[in-house]
């Protein structure tokens, strides 16, 4: 598969980068889940699960979620409270959350669903909000995006309000995903599943 099919999927996946008003951090964004999906061997961004459990629901779902989410509530903070949150950082740290589960979760997939996984870069052992966070620095996303993509509680220790934002969409999508796939919390699937608490 060539770069540019990943390009398209990417496109294809995620209508929300138009809302990107900077072309080069909308390039940026792009650029990080091509890199993603070419080093984790994914043949279609459409297979990469919401969570390692739960197939059923995919990640390309929970990451628009979010978006969508995140996009809504920075709306009412600037029209109901009268902050300033920066939309362009909302929306490519949303995209790029959960870009890391490319690398994290080629341990979950079907065989058929990949090509060949990089062993230096597809690993379970580093939670995909740091490999997510490691990628925007890597194709130089601006520090306020890179810093808003670690979710999990102590992973950034001063939290900036576009940070709060995708935090708190992420938890509002992952609810709504939990709940009609398991029938469960997201609090419940954390103390059951998760592999970062």
């Amino acid at each position: 598969m060539s770069t540019p099919e990943y390009r398209e999927q990417v496109e294809a996946a995620y209508p929300e980068l138009q809302s990107i008003e900077s072309d080069g951090l909308r390039e940026k964004v792009v650029e990080a889940w091509v890199l993603a999906l070419e080093r984790g061997g994914w043949k279609d961004i459409e297979d990469i699960p919401y969570a390692w459990n739960i197939h059923e629901k995919t990640n390309v779902e929970h990451v628009r979620g979010v978006t969508r989410i995140a996009m809504r509530s920075a709306e009412e903070q600037r029209e109901f409270h009268g902050a300033d949150p920066d939309e362009d950082t909302i929306i490519a740290a949303c995209l790029l959350h959960d870009v890391g589960k490319c690398y994290e979760y080629v341990d979950f997939a079907e065989e058929d669903q990949l090509l060949d996984p990089n062993p230096t870069y597809a690993t379970e052992e580093i939670p995909h909000s740091l490999s997510g966070y490691a990628l925007a620095h890597e194709v130089g996303c601006p520090i306020s995006v890179q810093r808003a993509i670690p979710h999990f509680l102590g992973e950034v220790p001063t939290r900036t309000l576009e940070a709060e934002l995708v935090k708190s969409a992420n938890s509002a999508s992952s609810n709504a995903i939990t709940q009609s796939a398991m029938g469960i919390t997201l609090q419940e699937w954390v103390e059951k599943y998760s592999q970062t608490q």
